[in-house]
């Protein structure tokens, strides 16, 4: 029979649970509660939000959009396997965007409760923060193929990478070894499952066993009084308290309510929207590179409306796509794992168990599971690109590196009672911190972290247009705050605006008047690692 007049076969309908979805699901789901600990530590303790407002509305708001979120993208994932008759989809992981999370609540609801003495004003302020940037994401959503087409995969996965590698991975890092009869045992049940192959009894996931592990060793601990773990049976004992059936009611006037702020609102929506934008992009650039390729528009857009539901319903926290994507599948997690993950959260939060989980696993316990996604991410960025484009991805990292240090510089001289002002910024350079670079160098990362290392891939290829396009892009977002910039605004960095722009007009006029015979050798490329 020739190949002409085969019969066509339907492609087989995709499974929507694996073996692996169990890895996947035990592992981004302990990612999800660890998640939903700080937030709600956050609301609890810094905001002091009183229980019923917490565990009541935005808990329940929380979950519904946690919910929806997770469902549309193992919908995404069943539908692209059953386009291309693949077995090994992963659906796109999302949740409570984590820098987000520490945004709104330090810089919108603290400042706003510190004003008004009022936790209920502080939550609307909220609602109304993520209004803002739901729209932002899906208006955006129609540009962002755009940006992905011309901008090289180098520094859309650099600028991840330093992500990951700086606020993903060194908290979780810092915790194993804080409490190493803990972190460090778990960290290897996770190292020897998800990258040494090995089997568990019963083919139980890593995940749950380093779980496990994490629990009954800081449980032991408590019950001989050894402080392992920070476990306290008065705490799980108090958790009950807030067990009971809460589902999400509309809070529409809430979110209008918090437009009384809009002013102090609008400063830092408009840059966390581009930052929303780059990272989505970034993310399914990732993707894309483990296999599954997802169209921008429909991802950026559905993550403005599940936030847009979820700030409608109550919740002050937006929505995003999950760095780790590549993870998740390279631990067999396929489509079921997404859903799955939806309908725990879900329940956790509607019935108020979330309360009592939150008691009783200990957080270091689900650290090394976040590590290992910083490590994956970090390396699929050079994985992932031409070798000879390392040079960028190391690039990308600095100004990422740079945000993480100012952050812990800032928290320790919080603690004391001071800032990097009142001491001094002569006085800090004296001793090696060079405040104010680290400040400028670190502001609006994510962008900065893109433009820089595209400018060099370009520079490495010889294509200097490209490469002034992206100075001169880089001239325009700091002018306006949105690199290098505290807020967004007018004329807010002049001197590095104008440097990049000197550094545009050099490229373009170099692009003119170069000829091979000025331009030195290229170095030498292994083909066999590109």
């Amino acid at each position: 029979m020739s190949i002409a007049s085969a019969p066509m076969t339907a492609p087989a309908q995709p499974r929507l649970w694996t073996q692996g979805d169990w890895n996947a699901f035990f592992g981004f789901g302990t990612n999800i509660l660890v998640n939903l600990l700080v937030l709600t530590g956050l609301l609890r303790f810094v905001l002091q939000m009183p229980d019923a407002l917490v565990f009541g509305r935005i808990l329940p708001a929380i979950g519904l959009m946690l919910f929806l979120s997770t469902g549309y993208y193992a919908w995404l994932a069943w539908r692209l396997a059953k386009q291309t008759g693949r077995d090994d989809v992963c659906a796109l992981p999302s949740g409570v965007s984590v820098p987000h999370m520490f945004i709104v609540t330090f810089v919108i609801m603290l400042p706003i409760l510190s004003r008004t003495n009022d936790p209920v004003k502080a939550w609307e302020a909220g609602l109304t923060w993520v209004f803002i940037q739901s729209l932002i994401l899906m208006a955006g959503g129609f540009i962002a193929p755009l940006i992905r087409r011309v901008t090289p995969r180098a520094a859309l996965l650099g600028t991840l990478a330093g992500v990951s590698i700086t606020f993903i991975s060194m908290r979780p890092a810092a915790e194993i070894y804080m409490t190493p009869a803990i972190g460090v045992l778990c960290l290897g049940v996770i190292l020897l499952g998800w990258f040494g192959g090995v089997r568990y009894w019963r083919g139980l996931p890593a995940g749950l066993i380093a779980i496990g592990l994490g629990v009954a060793i800081a449980w032991v601990a408590a019950m001989l009084g050894l402080g392992v773990g920070g476990m306290s049976f008065g705490r799980l004992a108090d958790s009950f308290a807030n067990l009971g059936f809460s589902v999400p009611l509309p809070a529409v006037g809430h979110v209008f309510g918090g437009f009384e702020f809009i002013g102090i609102i609008l400063v830092t929506a408009i840059p966390f929207g581009i930052y929303d934008l780059v990272e989505a992009m970034d993310n399914v650039e990732s993707a894309e590179a483990a296999g599954d390729s997802y169209p921008t528009t429909r991802v950026l857009t559905a993550d403005g409306a599940v936030s847009f539901i979820g700030c409608m319903m109550g919740n002050p926290f937006i929505n995003a796509v999950y760095i780790g994507h590549p993870g998740w599948k390279a631990m067999g997690g396929r489509i079921g794992y997404s859903a799955a993950t939806g309908v725990m959260v879900l329940v956790l939060t509607w019935l108020g168990i979330a309360s009592v989980l939150l008691s009783l696993v200990p957080v270091v316990a689900i650290s090394p599971i976040l590590l290992y996604i910083g490590m994956l991410i970090g390396a699929q960025a050079f994985q992932e690109s031409p070798r000879h484009h390392a040079p960028a991805i190391a690039l990308a990292f600095v100004p990422h590196l740079a945000a993480w240090a100012k952050t812990l510089i800032d928290g320790a001289l919080g603690a004391a009672g001071t800032s990097a002002a009142a001491i001094g910024f002569d006085k800090l350079a004296a001793v090696g911190v060079l405040y104010p670079g680290l400040a400028k160098l670190g502001e609006g990362a994510i962008l900065t972290g893109l433009v820089l290392p595209a400018i060099t891939v370009f520079i490495i290829e010889r294509e200097f247009i490209k490469a002034a396009a992206f100075a001169l892009a880089g001239a325009l977002l700091t002018f306006f705050g949105f690199m290098h910039g505290e807020a967004v605004g007018f004329a807010v960095s002049p001197t590095i605006s104008a440097a990049y722009a000197l550094f545009a007009a050099g490229l373009f006029a170099f692009a003119k008047v170069s000829t091979p015979a000025v331009l030195a050798a290229p170095q030498p490329r292994h083909a066999a690692a590109e």
